[in-house]
């Protein structure tokens, strides 16, 4: 038997772009305090083979709902799709597609309880892909608050002009970062089950851009091009090498229309340079154990985002203890990642 050791990898809470949350307080005290909607990037064409469901629910997760939809149908699993997951502890509406070529549709209203409610059903030409989502509209009742609130505005009023830093959130880690060391383990040998196997290679490349993100946030600079920088374009997974910082590239940051996209680590060109490559040696040296494991397993470099700028942020004191916030995020970001610049949740 292999004898796997070695030093144990501690989630940090990561910088703070704001000096940290000057209030504490709770969310999800009930499901309704917490709701989601999924925002497709297109409209259903109304005729195919799939039959996309919006569905309301709460207190329920992804994958059951999914399965329901699978039995009532009459199909397999594998023939329901969904953009994204949604947790169980808040009341979420999302899409969901099940092919049905050749079939009428079941009557859907059948399968509605009180937890689960069919919005409405549409037909159409493919099935709903993973990550296919343009983002979440999101309403938070934060309860129990307390804290400087003239101080809280103030950092609510400066994420409303200059975004958040777009870090992964723990549930990407698993409980006490064990995602992260089961990597290593997978890295130096251990077994691992095949479907989970990319949840740890997930957690390994999140923590390594948290890592890179928060040294960012340190040097002030998470929202702002440095030489050598690879950018990203607002809402979308394009990106470009910036030859030189000119100032239509930095007004453009400054507007919101492009950010610096941090590094996914794995295989590839990096197409970074100058200081921007600095930061992301930095990282290497502190973890090359990570970074060669995720290059044995033949993760192609990616770059995400460093700065998530928020969309029709509104806010309201409805008491001295509960905040209601409403706002929209694009997808892959985290709603508890702005919470965490404001607000330490209980």
């Amino acid at each position: 038997m292999t004898n796997l050791q070695h030093s144990a990898i501690k989630i940090p809470v990561w910088e703070y772009a704001y000096s940290g949350p000057v209030c504490t307080g709770k969310i999800k005290t009930i499901p309704d305090d917490f709701i989601v909607e999924e925002q497709l990037p297109f409209h259903p064409g109304g005729s195919g083979e799939h039959v996309f469901l919006q569905i309301e629910k709460c207190g329920e997760n992804t994958e059951y709902v999914a399965r329901l939809l699978a039995r009532f149908a009459g199909v397999r699993q594998r023939d329901v799709s969904v953009a994204g997951l949604k947790d169980r502890h808040a009341r979420t509406t999302q899409w969901f597609s099940v092919w049905l070529p050749g079939k009428d549709a079941p009557d859907w209203q059948q399968i509605e309880t009180k937890s689960i409610k069919v919005v409405q059903s549409l037909r159409h030409a493919r099935k709903l892909k993973r990550g296919v989502l343009s983002g979440n509209r999101f309403e938070i009742i934060i309860r129990e608050l307390q804290g400087d609130k003239t101080r809280l505005d103030e950092q609510l009023q400066q994420i409303n002009i200059a975004g958040f830093p777009n870090y992964f959130r723990v549930q990407r880690f698993g409980h006490q970062g064990q995602n992260v060391e089961k990597a290593m383990s997978l890295f130096q040998g251990a077994k691992v089950k095949r479907e989970q196997r990319s949840i740890y290679l997930s957690a390994a490349r999140s923590y390594l851009f948290n890592q890179l993100l928060a040294k960012r946030v340190i040097a002030s600079n998470w929202n702002q091009a440095v030489s050598g920088d690879v950018c990203i374009f607002d809402q979308s997974n394009s990106y470009f090498k910036s030859t030189e910082l000119d100032a239509s590239v930095l007004q453009r940051i400054k507007r919101g229309e492009i950010h610096p996209a941090g590094l996914l680590f794995g295989k590839g060109e990096r197409e970074t340079s100058a200081l921007a490559l600095e930061f992301e040696d930095s990282i290497i040296d502190l973890n090359t154990e990570l970074v060669d494991g995720l290059i044995k397993y033949d993760l192609k470099s990616d770059r995400r985002s460093m700065r998530i700028m928020v969309r029709d942020l509104r806010w309201e004191f409805k008491s001295d203890s509960e905040l209601l916030l409403k706002f929209s995020l694009p997808a892959g970001s985290y709603a508890t990642s702005l919470i965490r610049e404001l607000i330490e949740i209980e």
